[in-house]
């Protein structure tokens, strides 16, 4: 499902890897976690004039059409105000401005309420989630984001060729394969009907995966305590091994519309919030879109199974 090869060098070995059937790949390079370019963990006290807190995100924020917003908990769910995608809204995560652990409950209505959002389009669905400014937030007021286009993200693009290349080579399910495959390496983290794992290409540092047994976000309720307990594991890993910030999306396809197509989860730690504003990703990132990775995911997966579980 994967290919691996590696140069020998003066300081180590660097890994070049590549998914098969999607073409995706990455740079491991272990000894670059010797620069210690992370930092300690801090954020600004003041978040005076934030639009989220809950004395100006009813009046600061916008309406859908009808003049509502979504609440659900203390979850509230609006339109991006500054959209860059066909359809685009906010999910205003927890009243508080910051909290060092997110509830079972907060998580739960906050992904229901996405997907009540996104179920009002018909598109290509994704759950999206910047925690903290080194990942991109421009709020840190926790907040997650819903997309949804009449065209597919490169990702889902590219993992719905692979579902017809495997089929059409193999006559079987590309994602049984990789379930299969995961279950069984040193990569498995835990799960069964969501099987989560640190993913054998990573897209980001410390990827973690939750695959999931069905393809469509109008499957999702019966899952989402499930989503959300491997979640909160994924960030309480993070946060052991002294990461605080990170991505997640999580990626749905039409309904009906690819039989093997499988809906994922998938999370990447970064570097915490720093005065000098040092970044986890550059050239190789955002312009090859070949990520340098620093963490095997072999390790990653022993490292949970032997200190978290």
């Amino acid at each position: 499902m994967f290919a691996v090869s590696e140069v020998s060098m003066d300081k180590g070995l660097l890994q070049h890897r590549m998914e098969r059937f999607t073409g995706l790949r990455c740079r491991i390079s272990p000894e670059r976690l010797k620069r210690h370019i992370d930092q300690v963990f801090s954020l600004p006290e003041n978040h005076d004039g934030c639009p989220f807190c809950r004395d100006r995100v009813f009046t600061e924020t916008p309406t859908f059409s009808d003049n509502t917003r979504i609440i659900l908990g203390e979850s509230v769910t609006f339109p991006n105000l500054f959209p860059f995608g066909e359809w685009h809204t906010v999910t205003v995560i927890t009243a508080a401005h910051h909290v060092e652990t997110f509830t079972h409950q907060q998580m739960v209505d906050a992904i229901r309420a996405q997907a009540d959002a996104l179920r009002r389009v018909d598109g290509y669905p994704s759950i999206n989630w910047n925690f903290l400014p080194s990942a991109g937030a421009s709020l840190v007021h926790p907040h997650m984001q819903a997309l949804s286009d009449r065209s597919p993200p490169l990702m889902i693009e590219r993992y719905r060729a692979a579902c017809q290349c495997y089929r059409k080579d193999t006559g079987a399910s590309y994602w049984d394969a990789v379930r299969e495959q995961e279950r069984a390496s040193d990569r498995y983290l835990f799960g069964d009907e969501i099987l989560w794992s640190a993913h054998a290409v990573p897209v980001g540092e410390r990827e973690v995966r939750g695959l999931f047994p069905f393809g469509s976000i109008d499957q999702l309720d019966t899952y989402v305590d499930s989503l959300v307990e491997g979640i909160l594991r994924v960030i309480t890993l993070y946060k052991k091994l002294g990461t605080h910030a990170f991505n997640m999306a999580i990626f749905f396809d039409k309904p009906d519309e690819n039989q093997d197509s499988r809906a994922f989860c998938s999370l990447i730690s970064r570097i915490n919030p720093n005065a000098s504003s040092t970044s986890d990703s550059a050239f190789m990132e955002r312009m090859h879109l070949e990520p340098v990775i620093l963490t095997l995911p072999e390790d990653l997966g022993r490292y949970y199974r032997n200190e978290c579980c």
